[in-house]
């Protein structure tokens, strides 16, 4: 489920790195599961900055409101305007049309503090057997 190429946080956000120091984020199909209906987003203005896991903006559901951490560091250059529109689509398409902002990364190396998919597999894993305690 979780796409292999993307990037991980322990708050459940991907990262899905593009070419020339960009990216894409979202909430990881985890995160939108444990949150149930999404019915409102507040996210970051184009061109403002943001710092690795640091509060990017705040998701808000049937159950909760939440905060968004940011995977890196960088610039917002586009939020995703369909799904501030379209709420559900964080639910129903999480890796793809309920994509969150897009990203340009101030800082590559702080790739590396992100978990790849067979980490956040397991990550994700525990998380889901702690759920069930």
């Amino acid at each position: 489920m979780n796409p292999k190429d993307y990037k991980y946080t322990k708050d459940h956000e991907w990262l899905c790195p593009e070419p020339d120091n960009k990216a894409k984020m979202g909430l990881a199909n985890y995160a939108q599961s444990q949150l149930g209906d999404i019915v409102f987003l507040d996210l970051p203005q184009p061109g403002a900055q943001v710092e690795q896991f640091k509060k990017l903006g705040e998701v808000e559901s049937v159950k909760a409101v939440s905060d968004i951490f940011s995977p890196v560091s960088g610039k917002v250059l586009e939020i995703n305007q369909a799904a501030i529109d379209e709420p559900k689509l964080v639910n129903e398409d999480p890796y793809g049309a309920g994509w969150l902002v897009r990203l340009e990364l101030s800082n590559a190396a702080e790739l590396d503090a992100l978990m790849d998919i067979d980490a956040y597999d397991k990550y994700e894993a525990e998380a889901l057997a702690e759920g069930a305690d």
